[in-house]
């Protein structure tokens, strides 16, 4: 167990609410960018395994909510103080929230007091929950910036999305976005449109996954034996991904020019065409985006 605190902890400018794969993954990318140090940053976690993790790091834990909070730095005496200075201290201790969603409500209840007398700017990356629902929950008080990152974060080559709340200002998410760009891309877009692109980038490894198994599948089928085959799709993906990333060509230019007439690739190709493959991909991304929409409404995921 961590120890107890004295009056002699240091004060952090960032406390995270949850050490999981997600969490661990925002800290290290912190702390090898040096954005943060170790000491500037408060966990909360009740997992002993994850806690002696993060402790060997040296950032600050707890199994507490209230002393994560107790922990960070004073807010300005108003968030509308916060500028764009670049000192990241004068925005005050921030706060993230790295749990799952049902556990939400109540952690809520427990921080909402506090928040109510000394309101902080709040991260989220919960998903498939707006803003507002986390503004109802917490009190009206502290901004709210949306953020929803991927699994490639892992490797720090997420793909994340920020949106802003009513109430917060491009100046509240700086802390947020110098955090996510640490672990990948960042791209901030109207709240409106996270369904959609949750549907597109947060599920999205899932259908590179997807065609990976596929692909697998197809080249047991045409004679390679399981340990071959794993070894060439998995190649053969991440180097035509590395070259889409690499490349200033459109993903129709590059496959254009892997594709000969009357070649293999036009074969196969035609083939994914006539069972309307990119269709069928239109129409999962679709299907993601008003299933997010859904649960974001409140429905039980099935």
């Amino acid at each position: 167990m961590p120890t107890p605190p004295t009056h002699h902890a240091p004060r952090a400018l960032l406390a995270i609410i949850g050490g999981g794969n997600m969490g661990r993954a925002i800290i290290l990318g912190a702390l090898d960018a040096k954005l943060l140090a170790p000491a500037e940053i408060i966990v909360c976690e009740t997992d002993a395994a994850k806690l002696n993790q993060l402790k060997g790091w040296g950032v600050q834990v707890t199994s507490s909510h209230q002393e994560a909070l107790d922990r960070l730095l004073p807010t300005p005496p108003s968030l509308a103080d916060i500028n764009d200075s670049g000192a990241l201290a004068s925005c005050g201790g921030q706060l993230l929230l790295a749990i799952k969603p049902q556990s939400l409500p109540t952690l809520a209840a427990q921080l909402a007091p506090t928040l109510a007398k000394n309101p902080r700017v709040v991260i989220s990356i919960l998903a498939g929950t707006p803003t507002q629902n986390i503004s109802n929950l917490l009190g009206p008080q502290s901004p709210i910036v949306r953020v929803m990152p991927n699994t490639p974060a892992r490797l720090r080559k997420s793909m994340t999305a920020i949106s802003l709340a009513p109430n917060c200002s491009k100046h509240h998410m700086t802390l947020a976005y110098d955090l996510f760009a640490s672990i990948g891309e960042v791209v901030q877009i109207d709240e409106s449109l996270m369904d959609a692109y949750t549907a597109l980038a947060g599920s999205g490894p899932a259908y590179l996954f997807y065609l990976a198994e596929a692909m697998t599948l197809a080249a047991r089928d045409v004679g390679f034996d399981q340990i071959t085959a794993d070894r060439i799709v998995r190649q053969t993906l991440a180097g035509a991904a590395a070259l889409l990333v690499d490349s200033h060509e459109t993903p129709q230019q590059l496959r254009a020019a892997v594709t000969s007439k009357g070649g293999t690739t036009e074969a196969a190709c035609n083939t994914l065409d006539s069972r309307s493959v990119i269709d069928a991909f239109r129409a999962a991304i679709a299907a993601g985006r008003d299933r997010g929409r859904e649960l974001a409404a409140g429905s039980s995921p099935v």
